[in-house]
């Protein structure tokens, strides 16, 4: 858990795609939000019940089966809204067919109850996050600004990018993406990607091979 003076962060990734699952909170009224539940469901939702976190929204930085695998269970426990960008609920729509490229079942994922917009905020307890649209990986894809820290999904990991093979994904838009949105953001930001470690967009900015080319 990585906790500083007004926010706490839990996170945890399982097999088979070990995709990180967020739980943010504010450490002043222990509200908080589930960022992308995926297959690590159980065991976040189990930290949140530890912390006596109170689960306020689901948002999900795009719709890929390893990002929405677990909304149906976290709805299920929480019954509060599902954020999602409205360019991407076509592919969160279409999870049972995601899942069967890979062998995999899943039921269909609950309806979005609210749609996620450019320069959005959202409010978790004392916490302001700020909806900033990066896509390139998904149409709808998008990075969550909170204080020092930003949730950018599969847009940016440590040393890499997200693909772009995807149906609508786009290497062109995604850079975009990157260097107009994320990287603007500040070297000093903490980034929490979809899978890897935790790094700051100054060490991808001097490392990261595709943005040093």
């Amino acid at each position: 858990m990585m906790k500083d003076d007004s926010i706490l962060i839990e996170t945890h990734a399982v097999e088979p795609f070990f995709k990180n699952g967020y739980i943010v909170s504010c450490s002043e009224t222990l509200q908080g939000i589930y960022i992308d539940p995926g297959d690590e469901a159980p065991q976040l939702l189990q930290r949140v019940e530890e912390m006596s976190v109170q689960l306020v929204a689901i948002v999900n930085t795009h719709a890929h089966i390893d990002h929405i695998s677990g909304v149906g269970l976290v709805k299920g426990k929480w019954d509060v809204p599902i954020y999602l960008h409205p360019e991407d609920e076509t592919i969160y729509k279409s999870l049972p067919i995601q899942a069967e490229r890979f062998g995999l079942q899943y039921p269909p994922a609950p309806p979005i109850d609210r749609s996620l917009e450019e320069g959005q905020e959202l409010q978790v307890g004392s916490l302001r996050l700020k909806v900033h649209h990066t896509p390139g990986h998904s149409p709808g894809s998008v990075s969550l600004e909170v204080e020092e820290h930003v949730f950018c999904g599969d847009v940016i990991f440590a040393g890499s990018i997200g693909r772009t093979d995807l149906p609508g994904g786009s290497y062109e838009t995604l850079m975009e993406s990157i260097h107009r949105k994320v990287l603007p953001l500040g070297d000093e930001k903490l980034l929490y990607p979809g899978h890897g470690p935790e790094t700051t967009i100054g060490r991808e900015r001097e490392t990261n091979p595709f943005l040093t080319t």
